[in-house]
């Protein structure tokens, strides 16, 4: 069966006579309460939904909740004839007003099977006033492709949606199954809550990263801070240091390379972090990746009493670090003085395994890509494809050539009803579920190949993510791993 993707807000207007399906072909692909049905507002505001003495109330309330959901810019589906060109037209200038794609999908049963289905309804459409519709569909529906909907599809039509990211995700599955794209994946661990508590939080990560290893992803990262993050959960919620399980994955898994996305350079003596990352190569057997970034949590400095400085003074400081911390893996004890790092002896060993422990700089602006260009090994990135690709370009510009990685929430599920169950299990409260699906990339396995087949022609050769659903059961990563499976 065809399947259309729509994004994710859109308006559907259901157009066809009575009995041709329309409320039970929006019942099996939307939730009740994206449906505005006049139906139901009449049973609302009148004695049931066949009381017809309530069908003006029911329609001015129709469209009232049209109008106040449009406006907010969410998904809604209108359920009622819509023959009214009028109407149908008010609705799509309505959507056009607010910018939110606007489709009618019409439904073109057989004059014979919508009687068949009125007759065996509890409640008929009266014989007369259901002929009088069949009429008016015949021009109806010669009217609707000049209408200026988006698009007219037609009921056998399967309709899902999605994010914006995923409108297009067939293409981009056969582009991937046609000529496959090597693309690595990392996952980054960016929470430690879990069913089990503090006591069982050592078996627990352990369990993440010998699942990761075994779902394929190539690495696993950890957030460096030293309480959660308020875009992630709250401050008194369980969180780790980095680097010390970092060095207690060292021992739990075998492939994976083992690095922070990032290390504020503010939060330890640079040439110790060195000492610090050389350590954990050593112990991995060459696996260290070194993440670092400018700090941007103010709060979390405050609260340990160290310096927040200047933005001006961050960058001057990552620029040192970014020519200290090689310095302090090579050989020999030479001193080093930058713009504001003086360290008069670099000893560090044991030296690394790897010649050079990988430099990964966080950021998305032009000024700290500069820098990544100028003495790091990859520029960490957020964002879509189009954003990838412009920061891809930028870089191409540039003496030195550096890998381009990108970060993000992902949320997948193996179909779409479990990629719903998943979005209303964890959503906010107060949060419009669409609104959280686009924003941790709720998609199918097969919408997220897509999604990462994009970045990868965007130009990412890493794409890193974490899984808002892992708590104890880490069936997430079993997930994942069929995402993964695409790209091998």
């Amino acid at each position: 069966m065809d399947e259309r993707k729509l994004p994710s807000p859109c308006v559907v207007v259901l157009v066809g006579p009575g009995a041709a399906g329309k409320s039970t072909w929006a019942a099996a692909r939307f939730a009740t309460e994206l449906v505005v049905s006049s139906d139901r507002l009449r049973a609302l505001v009148g004695a049931g939904e066949d009381d017809l003495a309530a069908s003006a109330d029911a329609f001015a309330l129709l469209e009232q909740v049209v109008r106040q959901r449009i406006g907010r810019r969410l998904t809604t589906v209108i359920d009622t004839l819509g023959m009214d060109r009028e109407r149908r037209l008010g609705w799509l200038a309505l959507a056009r007003e607010h910018g939110v794609p606007c489709v009618a999908v019409a439904f073109d049963t057989p004059a014979a099977e919508c009687r068949r289905r009125n007759r065996e309804r509890a409640k008929r459409i009266p014989a007369d006033v259901l002929t009088a519709q069949l009429k008016t569909w015949g021009a109806v529906k010669k009217e609707l492709p000049g209408d200026g909907f988006d698009e007219v599809l037609q009921a056998a039509t399967e309709v899902r949606v999605v994010p914006e990211a995923f409108v297009q995700a067939e293409a981009a599955v056969r582009r991937q199954e046609e000529a496959p794209s090597g693309l690595r994946f990392g996952l980054q661990v960016s929470s430690y809550t879990h069913k089990g508590g503090r006591k069982t939080t050592g078996e627990w990560i352990r369990q993440v990263g010998v699942r990761a290893e075994a779902a394929g992803f190539d690495a696993v990262y950890v957030m460096d801070h030293f309480r959660q993050i308020p875009q992630v959960g709250r401050a008194w919620e369980d969180f780790l240091e980095s680097w010390t399980t970092l060095a207690y994955l060292a021992a739990c898994t075998e492939r994976v390379r083992l690095g922070t996305l990032v290390s504020g350079i503010t939060y330890r003596n640079v040439a110790h972090l060195g000492k610090i990352a050389a350590t954990l190569d050593v112990l991995s057997g060459g696996r260290a990746v070194c993440g670092v970034g400018l700090g941007w949590f103010e709060a979390e400095h405050k609260a340990y009493g160290w310096e927040f400085p200047a933005v001006g003074e961050r960058y001057a400081l990552l620029e040192d670090a970014l020519q200290l911390l090689p310095a302090m893996w090579g050989a020999g004890n030479k001193p080093f003085r930058g713009k504001v790092l003086d360290v008069p002896d670099t000893t560090c060993y044991p030296r690394p395994l790897q010649e050079r422990v990988p430099l990964l700089v966080g950021g998305s602006g032009l000024r700290t890509l500069r820098l990544a260009a100028r003495y790091a090994d990859a520029a960490n990135v957020f964002g879509g494809a189009d954003q990838v690709r412009e920061k891809a370009e930028y870089l191409k510009g540039r003496p030195r050539q550096i890998e381009l990685t990108h970060l993000s929430t992902t949320l997948i599920g193996r179909d779409q009803r479990e990629v719903d169950a998943l979005v209303n299990h964890l959503r906010p409260r107060n949060q419009d579920p669409a609104k959280y699906a686009a924003a941790v990339n709720a998609g199918t396995v097969a919408d997220q190949v897509s999604r990462f087949r994009e970045l990868a022609e965007a130009g990412a050769a890493e794409v890193m993510f974490s899984l808002p659903a892992l708590d104890d059961d880490l069936g997430p990563l079993d997930t994942a791993g069929e995402v993964i499976a695409a790209f091998r």
